[in-house]
């Protein structure tokens, strides 16, 4: 039986999620309903000094939960860590996870349970649908708003011998709740907040133009990129604006939903090659390629990028194809300077000696299966070569 496009049988995957000023203070009773008796509370020293780890860890023992902290997570999570992390994990009895912090601590959180419940070294997990058994309860409190760790079926590590990152897929590593508070992306400095923000718009173009689309991704897609292009600007000009940081909340949760159904496409795939060699910081990576990699793809996917200039506000309806890409490049480039990430990947000390290794890593990078236009490796240095 053929469907039209869009109609095709497909499965959708996403947490229980809770949204709005407060939701953090339900991790204990979220920690309680899933059985837990000793979370383990997997986090970094940057949340740690902000105060949340504290507030959240208080919350646990309030309630009866003898909670194990574990906060030595840094950006690019390592795969020495989540392995230290799982020992710890095991030797002190623990049952339950509670990942506090951005996509690092999340996907560290994750992996624990990923070797907690499966046995083995992290990396023996890369790919997709490679984790048999399911995780220990698993509770997500995001402090970005960008990573969609807390609602996707991702998890990335770094695989510190091959200087790579390396990516889990599973339905396993969708967690059991996400609870999304506005209130704990208050404390994120400017430079983060963009960081961030710019993930999250990537997230969402790359799964609008995803040869994985389909309606209900695209639904959630198109208002990402509406709600980052508007309020971003705006959260990173006063983190105190509570308003913007709600949008940008809803942002990443609607790019979350979208992307871990549409899967991503050359950015991410490119961007994970810069952070695994050179440890670069992902999202700065992600806006400083997205425009080259939108120009790559446009000839084969002119309507979808057609709605994603709209969605920025480019007056574009009835401009002809060369003018929309001039029109969207030109609105990605400009919110990168307005949010203060200008920079080229030369700034971030990529040099043309390192192009060649980056392009065979992210050749290798499952996102460009669904990238709209397949790459060669030429392709890929040219790019990299282009945002130098």
């Amino acid at each position: 039986m053929e469907c039209a496009p869009g109609l095709e049988l497909r499965k959708f995957v996403a947490p229980e999620f809770v949204f709005g000023l407060g939701a953090s203070e339900l991790t204990a009773q979220y920690a309680q309903n899933l059985g837990a008796k000793r979370p383990m509370l997997v986090t970094d020293q940057g949340v740690v000094d902000t105060g949340w780890a504290g507030m959240v860890e208080a919350s646990l023992r309030a309630a009866d939960l003898d909670c194990v902290v574990f906060s030595n997570v840094t950006a690019n999570p390592k795969d020495f860590e989540v392995m230290a992390a799982a020992e710890i994990f095991r030797d002190k009895g623990c049952d339950a996870l509670v990942g506090l912090g951005g996509g690092s601590a999340m996907d560290c959180a994750k992996g624990v349970g990923v070797v907690q419940a499966n046995g083995g070294d992290i990396l023996d997990y890369e790919g997709v649908d490679t984790i048999p058994r399911a995780l220990p309860p698993l509770v997500c409190v995001p402090t970005t708003s960008g990573s969609s760790a807390d609602v996707s079926q991702f998890a990335i590590v770094s695989d510190t011998r091959r200087k790579v990152k390396i990516a889990l897929v599973s339905k396993m590593l969708v967690p059991d709740v996400s609870l999304i508070d506005p209130r704990l992306t208050a404390t994120m400095p400017p430079d983060l907040t963009a960081n961030t923000g710019l993930d999250a718009l990537t997230h969402a173009i790359e799964a609008y133009v995803s040869n994985a689309s389909a309606p209900v991704t695209d639904l959630f897609a198109l208002e990402a990129v509406r709600l980052v292009g508007k309020h971003l600007p705006q959260a990173v000009a006063d983190p105190s604006d509570m308003e913007a940081r709600t949008q940008m909340s809803l942002a990443s949760l609607d790019a979350g939903l979208a992307f871990s159904n549409a899967i991503l496409g050359a950015v991410h795939g490119m961007a994970h090659s810069l952070g695994g060699l050179l440890d670069l910081p992902h999202g700065q990576c992600n806006a400083i390629l997205l425009a080259p990699v939108a120009r790559f793809n446009f000839p084969s996917a002119p309507l979808r990028y057609r709605d994603i200039a709209l969605a920025l506000g480019c007056d574009v309806r009835h401009g002809a194809d060369n003018e929309v890409l001039e029109a969207l490049d030109a609105a990605l480039r400009s919110l990168n300077e307005r949010v203060g990430m200008g920079q080229s990947l030369g700034d971030l000390g990529v040099t043309r000696g390192d192009i060649p290794r980056l392009a065979e890593m992210a050749m290798q990078d499952p996102c460009l299966l669904t990238n709209p236009r397949k790459p060669t490796r030429a392709d890929i240095e040219a790019i990299y070569e282009s945002a130098l």
